[in-house]
């Protein structure tokens, strides 16, 4: 929400996002389709501020950076337009659904392609922002589809146990 102009290159396909709530900077790669829909966001705009580095990439009506309660009204309004309602068991999707989204999927991705996930973890938890890797392995276990995945790579690494030699 508080990206500035001068955090996002679009050339290079990177966010520079500063000083988040745990005091971190991390640059974060963009997908080329992110790029493109940033590059079709910005000429909507067309702001007379894109020469200012400083100016709000996301501007409320007035020019200030959108806070969140409009951001989630936004998306509330978005969610509604777009029929995405809850059920009887399950809420209706928020923002922060697909951060997580995204890091279930790409764990998932990697399993499938017989990744070393607590490798690419340290990966996942820089680009997350997490203050602590600590704070992404929790996917792992809280996470059934992932939990199940973990479980069946320690029994196969249990099972190669030495033959005759008790634990």
């Amino acid at each position: 929400l508080h990206l500035r102009l001068g955090d996002v290159d679009l050339a290079a396909g990177v966010l520079r996002v500063q000083q988040t709530k745990f005091h971190k900077s991390r640059l974060v790669p963009l997908h080329p389709s992110a790029v493109r829909a940033l590059r079709r966001y910005r000429a909507f705009l067309n702001a007379a501020d894109a020469g200012v580095p400083e100016a709000p990439f996301f501007p409320d009506g007035r020019g200030r950076p959108l806070n969140y309660g409009q951001a989630r009204h936004g998306f509330a309004r978005l969610r509604q337009a777009l029929g995405w309602t809850g059920t009887a068991d399950r809420k209706p999707p928020r923002l922060h659904d697909f951060r997580h989204t995204f890091a279930v999927r790409r764990l998932l991705r990697w399993a499938a392609a017989g990744e070393d996930l607590e490798a690419k973890l340290y990966t996942l938890s820089t680009y997350l922002g997490h203050a602590q890797v600590t704070d992404t392995y929790w996917y792992l276990s809280g996470v059934p589809e992932l939990f199940a995945i973990v479980a069946e790579r320690f029994a196969r690494f249990a099972d190669r146990e030495p033959k005759g030699e008790q634990p």
